[in-house]
C-alpha cells in the first residue's frame, strides 16, 4: 500500500504541529517532529501510527479516509466513492420485516406502542408495514402515521399500481412519509420467479416511482437480490429510477450470502457506475443468513451507503436481519472508522430492545451484544479488576450510555391512578378510554401488592396482557389450580372463558405446566403443535414477574402468545390462550413476498 505521506502530514498543519498534536493526545506515546520526517523520506508509516491520526482527525472535527491519500496503483484498485457526507440514516423496519419472524404478528396497538419507542428512540425512518398486505396491516400503518411526528413513516410497496396507492392512502395522515416500492432484479429472481425480461422490470420500476411520486416526494426504490444482480444492470435501473424521482436507493442482500470485502467493493463500484448517483442516498439492507448482517451493512457504510435498514434485536424471518443497537454503537465506537454520525438517542436501546422482546415473544439471548443482560457482565477475575481500576480497561462503552439503568423509575403499591397513566404516556402507552386505564390500574395494584417495586418491563409486559382486542378475546384466564408432589403426577385445575362461556377442566401431566396445558386442550381440542415454550424473567429478584412465550402452528399458521405473572404457572396458561386467540383470530395476515 502506497500513501501520499507528505500531502498527508501537510493536512494536519505539517511535522511539527502534527508531531506536537499525537503527543498532546497519546502522551504515554510521545512523538517527535524527527519521527515525522523519518516517516516522509520513507514514504510510510507503523500502522499503529495510522490508526493515530484517525482518532486525532475525530477529535479535530476532521473527516479521515486513508484511501484518499492511496496513490498509483493502490488507488485504482481500492476505488473511490463520492463524498456522501457523514450523516448516517437508521431506517428501522422492526414492524415490517421484523414481524415476518415466524409468530411475531402484532396487534395495531403494540404496533403504535413499538413505534412510539422508536420515534423517542431518534430513527430516521420507520418502515410501519405492508400496506397491501392487510387492511389491517393498512390500518396500523395510518394509525402510527397520525401518531409519530418526528420520524418518517414508510409503506413498503412491490411495484404494482395497487400496492402503491394502498401505500400513499396509508402514509396520508404522516408529517412525514415515504413509500418504498422494489422489485426483484437478480437473473435467477427475475426468470423463475417475475418471468420477466429486464427491460420489463425496468420500465415497471420506474412506472412505479413515477406513480409513488403523486403521494410523496420522499420515495425510496429498492431492487430485491441486488447483491446477487449484474452490477451493470442495477446501474442502469438505479440511474432509470434517479431519473424518474426515486430520492433513495435500496441495495439489499435479501438472502445474506454477501461478505463484507465484496460488499463495500460493491457499494464503491455501484455508486461510481450508476448516473445521478452522487444525488441521492444510497442505503444497505443485509440478512442475517451467514451471521454477517451488521459487518455488511457496515461494510456499505465504507462503501459510500449512508442509510442502513435494520430491526431492534436483529429480528427477522429466518436468521434475521442486521441488529439496529449493533450498528448504531458501531459507527459510535469507532468513528475513527466510519467518520459517520446518527441522531439515535442510544440511552433509549435497551428500552427499546425489551419492548420488542416482550411484544413479540422473542426473548434476547443473555450474550447478545448491546442488549442481552451479560452484554457487560465480566466473569473473568481479571477483567473485574481491570474495569474496577478503569472501565475503559474492559469496557469500549459504558451500560448506561445504552440506557441499562435508563429504565429503572419505580412505582410501588401506594402509587396513585394518575402516576400510573403519567409513566405509560412516558413510555409511549396510550390506553384508548377510561374503562380501559381502570382495568390496567387494577391489575398494576395486584401486581403491586406481589412486588415491591414495579419496574417499566413490568408495566410493558402487564400492558402487553391487557391490550387484546375484542376479536381476539375468545379466550380468556381466570383461575387456575395446581397441585404437585414428588412421586405423584401433577395435576392442573384450570378456569377460563371460552366464547364467552365460564369453562372449567382438569387434567395430570408430565409437570404443572403439561398438565395446565392438557387441561386447557380437553375442552379447546385445537390440534395445535407446540413448537416453543419459553420463561424469561423480566426483572431481577426472585419476586420477578415470569414471562412466558409460547407458540403454536397449525396447519400452516404460526403463532405466538405472552403471559406475565409472578407465577409462572399462571403465566404460562395465560401464554397458551394467548396463543390460542390468535390461532383462532379471523384476521389473515398476508405476506406478499419474502424480505427485501
Amino acid at each position: 500500500m502506497q500513501l501520499d505521506i507528505e500531502r498527508l502530514i501537510e493536512d494536519f498543519g505539517g511535522p511539527s504541529v502534527l508531531a506536537e498534536a499525537l503527543t498532546a493526545s497519546f502522551p504515554d506515546e510521545p512523538v517527535t517532529r524527527a519521527a515525522v520526517y523519518k516517516w516522509r523520506e520513507r514514504g510510510s508509516l507503523p500502522l499503529a501510527q495510522l490508526n493515530k491520526l484517525a482518532l486525532l482527525a475525530v477529535q479535530q472535527g476532521k473527516r479521515f479516509d486513508f484511501n484518499d491519500y492511496l496513490t498509483g496503483a493502490a488507488a485504482s484498485a481500492q476505488g473511490r466513492s463520492p463524498d456522501m457526507g457523514d450523516r448516517l440514516y437508521i431506517f428501522d423496519t422492526t414492524l415490517r420485516d421484523g414481524e415476518q419472524s415466524p409468530g411475531a404478528a402484532m396487534t395495531k396497538e403494540e404496533k403504535v406502542r413499538i413505534a412510539r419507542q422508536l420515534e423517542r428512540l431518534g430513527v430516521d425512518v420507520i418502515e410501519a408495514g405492508f400496506a397491501a398486505a392487510s387492511p389491517g396491516d393498512a390500518d396500523a400503518i395510518r394509525a402510527i402515521a397520525e401518531v409519530v411526528k418526528e420520524s418518517t413513516v414508510c409503506s413498503l410497496a412491490r411495484a404494482n399500481e395497487r400496492d402503491i396507492r394502498a401505500a400513499g392512502e396509508a402514509i396520508k395522515p404522516a408529517a412525514r412519509g415515504r413509500i418504498h416500492t422494489f422489485i426483484a432484479t437478480s437473473p435467477i429472481h427475475m426468470e423463475k420467479k417475475l418471468r420477466m425480461t429486464p427491460d420489463e422490470v425496468v420500465e415497471a420500476a420506474v412506472k412505479a416511482v413515477k406513480l409513488a411520486r403523486e403521494y410523496t416526494d420522499d420515495v425510496e426504490f429498492s431492487a430485491e437480490d441486488a447483491l446477487r444482480s449484474d452490477i451493470d444492470f442495477l446501474a442502469r435501473i438505479f440511474g432509470e429510477v434517479i431519473k424518474a424521482g426515486a430520492t433513495t436507493l435500496n441495495v439489499p442482500d435479501t438472502v445474506g450470502y454477501a461478505v463484507p470485502k465484496i460488499t463495500e467493493a460493491f457499494f464503491r463500484e455501484l455508486i461510481a457506475k450508476t448516473p445521478g448517483g452522487d444525488k441521492v442516498i444510497w442505503s444497505a439492507h443485509c440478512h442475517n443468513d451467514l451471521g454477517m448482517a451488521v459487518a455488511n451493512s457496515l461494510a456499505a457504510v465504507l462503501g459510500g451507503a449512508r442509510q442502513v435498514e435494520c430491526t431492534i434485536n436483529g429480528l427477522g424471518e429466518r436468521a434475521g436481519n442486521a441488529a439496529m443497537e449493533e450498528i448504531v454503537m458501531a459507527v459510535r465506537t469507532r468513528k475513527d472508522v466510519f467518520a459517520v454520525e446518527t441522531r439515535v438517542d442510544a440511552t433509549q436501546i435497551v428500552p427499546a430492545s425489551k419492548l420488542v422482546s416482550t411484544i413479540t415473544g422473542y426473548p434476547v439471548q443473555p450474550n447478545k451484544a448491546i442488549v442481552g443482560a451479560n452484554a457487560f457482565a465480566h466473569e473473568s477475575g481479571i477483567h473485574q479488576d481491570g474495569v474496577l481500576k478503569h472501565r475503559e480497561t474492559y469496557e469500549i462503552m459504558s451500560a448506561e450510555s445504552v440506557g441499562w439503568t435508563a429504565n429503572r423509575l419505580t412505582l410501588g403499591k401506594l402509587s396513585g391512578r394518575n402516576a400510573f397513566r403519567t409513566k405509560l404516556q412516558d413510555l409511549g402507552i396510550v390506553l384508548d378510554s377510561e374503562e380501559a386505564l381502570n382495568a390496567a390500574f387494577a391489575r398494576f395494584k395486584e401486581l403491586a401488592d406481589k412486588k415491591r417495586e414495579i419496574f417499566d418491563e413490568d408495566l410493558h409486559a402487564l400492558v402487553s396482557d391487557q391490550l387484546v382486542t375484542v376479536e381476539q378475546e375468545d379466550y380468556k384466564f381466570v383461575s387456575l389450580k395446581v397441585a404437585t408432589e414428588t412421586g405423584e403426577a401433577p395435576q392442573a385445575q384450570i378456569v377460563f372463558v371460552e366464547h364467552g362461556n365460564e369453562q372449567r377442566a382438569e387434567s395430570t401431566g408430565s409437570g404443572p405446566v403439561d398438565a395446565a396445558f392438557k387441561a386447557i386442550e380437553s375442552v379447546v381440542k385445537s390440534e395445535a403443535e407446540l413448537e416453543l415454550y419459553s420463561v424469561n424473567a423480566i426483572t431481577k429478584g426472585t419476586e420477578s414477574q415470569g414471562e412466558v412465550t409460547v407458540r403454536l402452528a397449525k396447519e400452516g399458521r404460526i403463532v405466538n402468545g405472552q403471559g406475565a405473572d409472578t407465577d409462572i404457572i399462571v403465566a404460562s396458561a395465560k401464554a397458551y390462550l394467548a396463543a390460542l386467540n390468535k390461532l383462532h383470530s379471523k384476521t389473515e395476515r398476508v405476506y406478499a413476498q419474502g424480505p427485501v
